[in-house]
């Protein structure tokens, strides 16, 4: 199958491809903001500039998106029908980079949390459940009636990215 792009266009819509405040990562914070806690986002001074980092926990979250990153089992973990072992190499690097990165985090003392986006797209809430839980496992359980819908999440995470597209 051919590509129906132009070269120029493709790398042009490649480079679109945000590596950060991306809309789950945005979902996320938004939740743990809610929830009363308090992150820095991409520290350089540590491995691979995790997405959200908690220091106070001595825990970092990394956002997955499934395509990027092989999500196992996922149905958006596919492999694109044109120069397919360019991507499959690819892939293999992402991964490779992630389990080194999570490695050096775990040495350097860092508890590690991966969300995956299609979790996140499924249920929200489950995953901050998970993730609070990694935070404190003594923690009151959280009052979900202070807490948007998940429609109303992703909506606001709609709504901040338009919103930083129309400043470029």
């Amino acid at each position: 199958m051919t590509d129906p792009l132009t070269p120029e266009k493709r790398s042009w819509l490649m480079g679109r491809i945000r590596s950060g405040n991306t809309k789950p990562e945005l979902v996320l914070r938004s939740l743990l903001h809610r929830c009363g806690y308090r992150f820095s986002l991409r520290r350089q001074d540590l491995p691979g500039k995790p997405d959200i980092v908690l220091r106070k926990y001595r825990t970092v979250i990394l956002v997955h998106g499934c395509f990027w990153h092989r999500h196992a089992g996922c149905k958006q973990a596919t492999v694109p029908q044109t120069r397919r072992e360019f991507w499959q190499e690819k892939f293999a690097r992402n991964v490779a980079r992630d389990q080194r990165n999570e490695a050096e985090l775990a040495e350097l003392g860092w508890r590690v949390v991966v969300v995956w986006e299609c979790e996140l797209r499924q249920d929200p809430l489950a995953v901050l459940e998970r993730v609070l839980a990694q935070l404190d496992p003594q923690a009151e359980p959280t009052n979900y009636a202070d807490l948007p819908n998940r429609r109303e999440v992703w909506r606001v995470a709609e709504q901040k990215l338009r919103y930083r597209l129309d400043r470029e």
